[in-house]
């Protein structure tokens, strides 16, 4: 009923773990809130040890008696700080002198800096950080105290990415000054760097018009006709296939995207490739904000076909390649070919998975229960055994973790652990499925409910059963696998 696993329940409707765990998070004088119990995972038990020891001499304290005062000290000193809300403006800035530097982290703590040390502490325990890295990220933020305009004001994030220059270390610092509600986030996107770079020899009216548009792309908009907002990654490949016809445009002596007329648009476009679909995405997208915001006078992309893009055939791989990387020395490099090897689940499915995923040898994938394969469960358990030790203490409930990631609660990038291999997940992915098509003759069905694809996107690997390269080709390639 509450954790959605099918087993033997009681009266109340749960089942014995559930019931434990509802116990065990319950507020004081409540009752027990069974919709919260598994919403964040659940703790194993043995058997009649579950309840809680009070020493002899502690049963009679009121529940809201503080048992530290030293710790109830602490607290009170962090909530009393408040940060400045005037800046000083700078004329110019000058680069830090580092004797000077050395000598001004050396005297005693500001009040700020005992803020953000009550803070770190805190931080540093509950998410298990070493020792070295929590002293690295004191020093830290004794050299952005130093190097502080306004002594006691909130720190940008721009000054933060700057410590490595100086020794310092940015990353587990930006997390410290926003837990201690102390960052300002002033960091730019790198897709607004890109903008910048393509669009700095455009007219200033195009500009204007490309800068409405990547707004709305990336921020969205509520503004009639409502706009979700896009992933960068999109809008960085819509500057991509547009920038050259832009920049064409600006030398023919345009000033406007309004002077842009459908016979224009239509001329100026690539004679085919990837590069023609993303400048026709691209401009489809800008007129239509443009159109929107009444910026220009007609759509010249209206009514117009996307031109499509040449699919590629999925080839297979050498399997000899695939079993080294099964039989990886790195636990995760094992783990993450085995379960795309076996269970063809993408790049960024690896990085969102968690450990509450697994349970009892399936893998739930949102609307999928997935059985995992015996290969993927020895290698999970080996991988399980390494990450218990070497971060004993890290509460990521992700399933994959580096050292980066370890200290805190943030997904790995989609790269890891692929860069330690020269196997990539979407080629290896491709090799499973198409592996499926072949040994099932085409059954489309099966490997759209399978692996969650589109009718479209099985019909791609279908196709590749009357290819002359792969017809006879593919089963003697996936035997010796």
């Amino acid at each position: 009923m509450v954790c959605g696993f099918h087993t033997t329940i009681g009266d109340a409707g749960t089942c014995r773990l559930c019931s434990v765990e509802g116990r065990r998070v319950k507020e004081p004088g409540r009752a027990v809130d069974l919709e919260a119990v598994s919403r964040n995972g659940q703790q194993l038990y043995l058997a009649n040890l579950h309840h809680t020891y009070v020493p002899r001499g502690k049963r009679h304290r009121s529940q809201g008696q503080p048992t530290n005062t030293a710790s109830l000290h602490r607290r009170s000193d962090v909530a009393g700080f408040i940060p400045l809300q005037w800046r000083q403006l700078l004329l110019f800035r000058m680069p830090p002198n580092q004797g000077a530097l050395k000598r001004r982290i050396a005297v005693p703590d500001t009040e700020m800096l005992a803020y953000c040390d009550s803070v770190l502490r805190d931080h540093a325990a509950r998410h298990g950080w070493s020792k070295k890295l929590t002293n690295e990220v004191k020093r830290s933020l004794k050299l952005l105290h130093a190097l502080q305009d306004t002594p006691g004001a909130k720190i940008h994030a721009s000054d933060v990415l700057e410590l490595p220059r100086i020794g310092g270390t940015a990353l587990s610092t930006l997390e410290i000054l926003a837990a201690a509600d102390l960052l300002i986030d002033d960091r730019t996107l790198a897709v607004r760097h890109y903008f910048a770079k393509h669009t700095s020899d455009l007219p200033p009216t195009m500009v204007s018009q490309l800068q409405t548009w990547l707004d709305v792309m990336i921020e969205g908009s509520r503004q009639t006709p409502r706009r979700r907002a896009r992933h960068p990654q999109t809008a960085h490949l819509h500057i991509l296939g547009m920038s050259p016809i832009l920049r064409t445009w600006a030398e023919s002596g345009r000033q406007s995207l309004a002077e842009v007329s459908r016979k224009d648009f239509v001329a100026a476009l690539p004679a085919k490739g990837a590069h023609r679909n993303f400048a026709e995405q691209g401009f489809r997208s800008l007129f239509r904000v443009l159109k929107a915001r009444k910026m220009i006078f007609a759509d010249p992309t209206r009514g117009l076909p996307i031109t499509p893009v040449n699919a590629t055939v999925p080839l297979p791989l050498d399997s000899e390649a695939i079993r080294k990387a099964l039989n990886s020395p790195d636990p995760a490099v094992a783990l993450a070919v085995a379960l795309v090897a076996f269970h063809a689940v993408t790049s960024p499915q690896l990085a969102a998975m968690q450990l509450i995923d697994i349970r009892d040898g399936r893998f739930t994938l949102q609307d999928r229960t997935i059985p995992l394969a015996g290969p993927v469960l020895t290698r999970l358990a080996a991988y399980l055994d390494h990450r218990s030790k070497t971060w004993p203490a890290t509460l990521n409930a992700h399933l994959f973790i580096n050292r980066k990631t370890a200290p805190r609660t943030t997904p790995v990038s989609r790269n890891f652990p692929w860069i330690a291999d020269q196997l990539k997940p979407q080629a290896l992915r491709e090799d499973r499925i198409l592996q499926e098509i072949h040994a099932t003759g085409g059954d489309v069905r099966r490997i759209c409910d399978l692996f969650g694809l589109s009718i479209t996107a099985a019909l791609r690997y279908a196709n590749t059963l009357e290819h002359p390269d792969l017809a006879d080709g593919s089963a003697n390639t996936h035997s010796a696998r």
